[in-house]
């Protein structure tokens, strides 16, 4: 009985990021902010400009505003290949894309890692490709 508890409580999990992708993906921003909880921890990884750790929705949705800044609203989650469950941690091996003025352009893998919590992402780290492109692009 415990193992399919867990096997439920993590589909629970992976359905919320699934929600996440889909929202992101149609602009969907009521919807990806009810995803969160209010006092998520967003780490950008790498030395560039945007790189950090976000704390709260707020803080978030003002990196997403950035990402759309830069990328002039090009940026995009192109695929989602695999989203995968451990107990709350939940990951995501996806490919992402963003093009701005001067003709720079990123094309990327990467692997985003989820901890969901009574229904809200509380806390994601990203994982790039290669980071030192990532930051010389959004820098």
């Amino acid at each position: 009985m415990k193992t399919q508890n867990k096997s439920q409580t993590e589909q629970a999990h992976i359905a919320v990021v699934k929600t996440y992708f889909d929202s992101l993906a149609k602009g969907d921003l009521n919807t990806l902010g009810s995803l969160f909880a209010e006092e998520v921890v967003w780490h950008q990884p790498g030395t560039g400009t945007l790189s950090g750790v976000y704390k709260g929705k707020d803080a978030v949705f003002s990196l997403f505003g950035q990402f759309m800044q830069i990328s002039e609203g090009t940026f995009k989650i192109d695929s989602v290949n695999a989203i995968m469950a451990n107990g709350n941690l939940v990951s995501a091996i996806l490919s992402f894309s963003a093009k701005k003025k001067g003709g720079a352009e990123i094309n990327m893998k990467g692997i985003d890692l989820m901890k969901v919590e009574n229904g809200k992402i509380t806390e994601v780290y990203l994982f790039s490709e290669d980071q030192q492109v990532e930051d010389q692009f959004w820098s």
